[in-house]
């Protein structure tokens, strides 16, 4: 992805233990979930009634994703994961806090719990559950070591001016790099291909054993025997061969084994793919700035992007406007001259992320800023190593931002 900044990185490293990443959850008034620090609902300026059938509560986790603490929790409580909500996944190499919620357990159950590296800073009751984008933004506090340059970090800041490329993270194309190939073929109508590429592809593979299988598969494509084969911790590989077995030809049907949260990523990979492209097009062609007939939206009073307001480009009143482009969606109204271009790449159009075949997975498109600001940045140098603090609004990576400084 092209850099901002014309400056050659610090180089270093982060996440080199959980205690280097520390992301706290910044709530939609405003209010940081510090790490270590108690909340009550008042805190948060929510309610806590009587009879609310959910309990809210503040997770605190170090070495845990999110799926997995909550699973955890939920077993522990004897609930399904089904019961739980969150308004966004954080990174198991961390130490992070998050707004939670449970269905059918109570708050004192909840603060009683005792799970090694997960903490509950705050219990209560609520009427509903968190949510999916319940939340403003992320404070970051990142320790960065074995700077090669670490003089370079003011130069970068000043050269940023505040906002960085809202360039979509590596971790939203899969380990493998091939979620954007499946959803292109799905979104084809190539269920064939979606399938064999999510159960044979190799690329990054490290473990042996899965190598081996994946290898096999696609030079026998002996559905019946892979299923005997394929390590059993590859469990959603597992479920589709078992399927394939008995409907060796039933590939869309195979792929539905699939959660339909990991089949949706696979469509939302290519959306980013082509935001990303898009973005990355604008700096080289020196296009950061709002142009005419861009899409705009406000800052809102945290000075976070506010997408309910977009409005074309311009100044009003002297508010800070940021440029917007489109998540591509089949419901998407006006496209960028870069998004047509890039979907007549991809040999797909935008009715296309309607998949008639499987229309659970139609997505109709939205909007996503193209420079995100960084908040509140302060950084300290101690010899080879640096911290950094930062708040980001919701779905921007720290990782992007940090790119900028560190990356050549």
């Amino acid at each position: 992805m092209q850099k901002l900044s014309t400056l050659k990185g610090s180089g270093g490293r982060i996440k080199s233990t959980a205690d280097d990443f520390c992301v706290e959850e910044i709530q939609n008034g405003g209010v940081t979930l510090g790490i270590g620090i108690r909340h009550s609902s008042a805190d948060l300026g929510l309610e806590n009634p009587e009879n609310g059938k959910f309990s809210t509560f503040i997770m605190e986790k170090r070495g845990w994703n999110t799926i997995q603490a909550l699973r955890t929790i939920a077993k522990s409580l004897k609930h399904g994961f089904k019961s739980v909500g969150f308004a966004g996944t954080k990174d198991k190499v961390s130490v992070s806090t998050q707004l939670c919620s449970i269905f059918g357990a109570r708050p004192a159950e909840l603060m009683g719990l005792r799970i090694k590296d997960i903490s509950i800073n705050g219990a209560w009751n609520s009427v509903s559950g968190v949510k999916l984008g319940d939340l403003l933004g992320n404070r970051f506090t990142i320790r960065i070591r074995d700077l090669e340059r670490p003089d370079v970090i003011d130069g970068i800041k000043a050269e940023l001016n505040g906002a960085f490329p809202n360039y979509f993270g590596g971790q939203r194309f899969g380990a493998r790099e091939n979620n954007v190939s499946i959803g292109l073929s799905m979104m084809r109508g190539e269920f064939e291909d979606a399938v064999m590429s999510f159960l044979t592809e190799t690329k990054n593979e490290t473990n042996e054993a899965a190598l081996q299988a994946r290898t096999r598969l696609r030079d026998e494509r002996d559905f019946w025997e892979a299923a005997k084969y394929f390590p059993s911790y590859l469990k959603y590989e597992r479920l589709m061969l078992e399927y394939l077995s008995q409907y060796p030809t039933a590939y869309s049907d195979a792929l539905r084994r699939l959660p339909r949260q990991l089949l949706m990523m696979f469509v939302h990979s290519v959306e980013a793919y082509i935001f990303n492209a898009e973005l990355e097009l604008r700096i080289i062609n020196g296009e950061t700035d709002a142009k005419e007939n861009d899409r705009t939206c406000r800052a809102d009073k945290f000075g976070f992007p506010d997408l309910s307001s977009i409005d074309k480009a311009g100044y009003v009143d002297g508010a800070k406007l940021f440029p917007v482009a489109n998540i591509v969606g089949f419901e998407s109204k006006t496209l960028t001259e870069y998004e047509v271009e890039l979907l007549d790449r991809l040999g797909i159009s935008k009715e296309m992320f309607r998949i008639k075949r499987m229309p659970e997975l139609n997505v109709n498109g939205t909007f996503r800023v193209l420079f995100a600001p960084y908040l509140g940045f302060s950084s300290s140098v101690d010899g080879n190593d640096a911290s950094l603090r930062f708040s980001l609004p919701a779905g921007s990576y720290a990782t992007v931002l940090l790119d900028e400084f560190l990356a050549d």
